[in-house]
């Protein structure tokens, strides 16, 4: 019998050349290269770099979903020489770790070498390591994101114990917690942590005139000379997404999906609010 072959690929949908674009301008996929320094984003890197360059101990940012508190972390993370800092982030990703788990984590980062299992070996191979790199004339910086999933008063206790380490100049290390909302709950199951706190920041949604540099900023490093967005599209983007930039971005690359069918040469308001709908967003909520 005679089998006809696995045809695949028969159409690939795909919007770069007709808008020509170089790559994909919105992916939610973490990319130094297409990070926006809002006034608000630039504010909380300000106020990071000093907790950390005056040895402050810790500093946390809360935001709600989609407002770029992991790309800020990576991009924190990017602008510490590494000459100067030994730095490191560190991501939960489940609940359930224990005070082990993470300390092993912190060691492993930190340049720790045969880490021990025992907590207490463990803390003292972190103290020994801490001051080796204040030996070297540089500062240690541990952030952690999605710290809200540390629901754990155990843990937080662990943390206020590191943050007891001190030198003339300030703490031994410094910490920085990334996390939800929810976050503030978790710092006050260890109310003496939460004291502790030495820079809080808070991020917000874009305002209409970030969103709309967040979306020309994108589109310029993806290769985009011309505009692709209409001032009402862009205006419409914001109301549906309201200024999140998570959601923008999938409003956009869906916008430019929808745009190259219909053959559009520009996105109008139109299409934002079809794809919108199509995504189950409402104008003026998230």
């Amino acid at each position: 019998m005679t089998r006809c072959p696995l045809v695949s690929n028969l159409y690939t949908v795909d919007y770069l050349e007709y808008y020509k674009l170089k790559e994909h301008p919105f992916s939610n996929v973490v990319d130094s290269r297409f990070y926006y320094n809002s006034p608000l984003h630039s504010d909380a890197m300000l106020k990071l770099k000093y907790a950390v360059d005056t040895r402050k101990g810790l500093a946390v940012v809360i935001g709600d979903i989609g407002t770029g508190k992991t790309t800020l972390a990576r991009r924190f993370l990017e602008e510490l020489d590494e000459n100067s800092y030994e730095a490191a982030l560190l991501v939960v990703v489940h609940s359930s770790v224990s005070s082990e788990w993470l300390f092993k984590k912190f060691a492993m980062q930190l340049g720790v070498r045969d880490i021990k299992d025992n907590k207490v070996d463990l803390l003292a191979q972190i103290y020994r390591r801490l001051h080796e790199i204040i030996d070297e004339n540089k500062t240690a910086v541990v952030m952690i994101d999605e710290v809200q999933m540390l629901n754990s008063r155990e843990i937080m206790e662990e943390f206020r114990g590191m943050l007891n380490m001190e030198m003339p100049g300030g703490k031994m290390i410094n910490i920085v917690f990334f996390g939800l909302p929810e976050l503030e709950n978790v710092l006050s199951l260890d109310e003496p942590l939460k004291q502790r706190v030495a820079v809080k920041i808070g991020l917000k949604e874009f305002s209409e005139k970030d969103t709309r540099d967040y979306i020309k900023h994108r589109l310029s490093v993806a290769g985009s000379t011309g505009e692709i967005f209409s001032e009402d599209a862009v205006r419409c983007i914001f109301e549906y997404t309201n200024g999140t930039p998570r959601l923008i971005n999938t409003v956009c690359d869906n916008a430019l999906l929808e745009g190259y069918l219909s053959k559009a040469d520009v996105i109008e308001s139109s299409i934002i609010r079809t794809v919108s709908v199509d995504l189950g967003l409402n104008a003026g909520e998230e």
